[in-house]
């Protein structure tokens, strides 16, 4: 799995994702990865996904195939999502599937957001949900959101987004330094 995470605070917005790589027991580290980098941007936005590596360039490919994408807002982010579902599946053929009891199809990904409207994160079933003050992802979330919780008043969104990773590194086994980390303000 992953680290990432999103803060913002202070008119500053941090994105910031741990390297490693996960192939069941095996785990492929920022040395041996030429392309370790977890976050990219398109458009103004940053983008962190957790799950499976392939999500990364699928994502990437279909953000760059289809036009007038809009993540400036909670509904803008749905609508955007929404729209790419169908192409996932069409496209990159996306298996939708997940429990036989979801409500909806699942675009098997989830996703932090940094842009200068905010920190948003989306779910499988493409919930929106938008962050007041920080929020993490994957594997090591539980242990960034700790860090970034009890240093929230100590340090800025760049110092937390770092303390975060560090914590998620530190504690679990499906992340590792480096990290990347972007700066962008609100």
């Amino acid at each position: 799995m992953t680290t990432v995470v999103v803060v913002k605070k202070e008119g500053q917005i941090a994105i910031a994702a741990d390297s490693q790589s996960t192939f069941g027991d095996m785990r492929l580290g920022a040395v041996d990865d030429a392309r370790w980098n977890k976050i990219f941007q398109h458009e103004g936005s940053y983008f962190a996904i957790c799950g499976s590596a392939a999500h990364d360039l699928v994502l990437q490919s279909a953000l760059k195939k289809i036009k007038n994408l809009d993540f400036s807002s909670r509904v803008a982010i749905f609508e955007s999502f929404r729209k790419l579902h169908p192409k996932l599946k069409e496209d990159f053929y996306l298996k939708p599937d997940e429990e036989e009891d979801d409500p909806y199809e699942s675009s098997q990904m989830t996703v932090l957001i940094a842009n200068q409207h905010g920190i948003f994160g989306v779910y499988s079933l493409r919930e929106v949900y938008e962050f007041q003050r920080f929020w993490a992802m994957g594997s090591g979330r539980d242990f960034a959101i700790g860090a970034m919780n009890a240093l929230y008043e100590q340090l800025d969104a760049e110092g937390l987004a770092k303390a975060g990773i560090e914590a998620g590194c530190a504690f679990d086994v499906s992340s590792s330094m480096p990290m990347t980390s972007y700066l962008i303000s609100a």
